[in-house]
């Protein structure tokens, strides 16, 4: 889709949209054209492509050419996978912007996603990390629809997000402050997803983010997505093999691990409960059940909360 510069105006703060390719053609045209739809106008694209060997490159140089470089800048990943390639774009010094969206390579923005991100933004201490996440509309391939994802109605808090993280990275926009948070930390190749990530950085060290029940993308299912929507039970089973077979207990100990860094600018009540959870993982039947309860920790459902419960039980967590 053509921009036309004349008549479109770029009024409101500046929004660097953060997009990480890889074999993408399939799709990718559809979701260039829903940002272009956007009415919130003031934004530029970043595509860090990861290596792709099909069309991928071909479309984003045909957008570039239509929109502008001043509008749309490509640059080569670090082939290490899509988190690190999220936090690698997030840290590079050229891109600039006040407030910063990620965005996968074949979802659908609705046309006010942008708008309804900044106008929760907006009303935050710029000078707290803030972070917007939403609910999404699920499709089919095709763009059919087919579904909502989990609406999660308990607040979001880093005692949330210790054990669960409750909104998609496509969905996901945040301040300078977060960036910042994220710059210091710096990208890591373990991370286990860069969603995750910043929702723990952002609630860890004293700032806030929104959950938005109001779905802000087309979240499409399709036989490449690397993570997809669990709102199916049978797609439940894959995460509950996971927790038995202790992957998940692996990405807690990663996660725990990159927050050592960070822990001088954790908040005292974030460091009671990040403490208090550690050594809930360290204790015995059944003190390890008494102390995970008292760390504070939740997810937001209560199956999630079985759930976390039976990992405990079996030193899965």
């Amino acid at each position: 889709m053509k921009i036309d510069h004349t008549h479109a105006s770029c009024d409101g703060p500046l929004v660097a949209i953060l997009l990480c390719t890889y074999q993408g053609a399939a799709f990718l045209a559809e979701q260039l054209d829903s940002i272009a739809r956007q009415t919130h106008t003031n934004w530029t694209v970043w595509v860090s492509d990861d290596g792709s060997t099909d069309a991928t490159l071909q479309i984003v140089s045909t957008y570039r050419a239509q929109w502008g470089t001043d509008r749309l800048s490509i640059v080569r990943g670090p082939s290490a996978g899509p988190a690190y390639n999220f936090l690698t774009l997030t840290s590079l010094p050229d891109v600039q912007g006040e407030f910063f969206a990620w965005s996968d390579q074949d979802d659908i923005w609705e046309p006010q996603k942008l708008e309804r991100a900044l106008a929760w933004l907006a009303r935050s201490d710029a000078h707290k990390p803030m972070l917007y996440g939403s609910r999404t509309l699920l499709t089919d391939a095709s763009g059919k629809s087919i579904g909502l994802s989990p609406l999660f109605t308990k607040p979001p808090a880093f005692a949330n997000a210790v054990v669960q993280n409750i909104a998609g990275g496509n969905t996901m926009v945040f301040n300078s402050a977060a960036r910042a948070l994220l710059v210091n930390a710096g990208p890591d190749p373990r991370t286990v997803a860069h969603d995750w990530w910043v929702y723990l950085l952002v609630t860890a060290c004293g700032g806030r983010m929104h959950y938005d029940p109001v779905p802000s993308i087309r979240y499409r299912q399709h036989g490449d997505n690397l993570v997809g929507s669990v709102t199916h039970p049978l797609r439940r089973l894959p995460r509950l093999r996971t927790l038995l077979r202790g992957q998940f207990k692996s990405w807690i100990d990663l996660n725990l691990e990159l927050l050592g860094p960070v822990r001088a600018q954790m908040s005292a009540e974030n460091v009671i409960t990040l403490d208090r959870f550690a050594l809930a993982r360290q204790r015995r039947l059944p003190a390890r059940m008494l102390a995970l309860w008292r760390s504070g920790v939740y997810r937001q459902t209560w199956p999630g909360n079985f759930g976390l419960a039976v990992a405990a039980l079996l030193n899965r967590l």
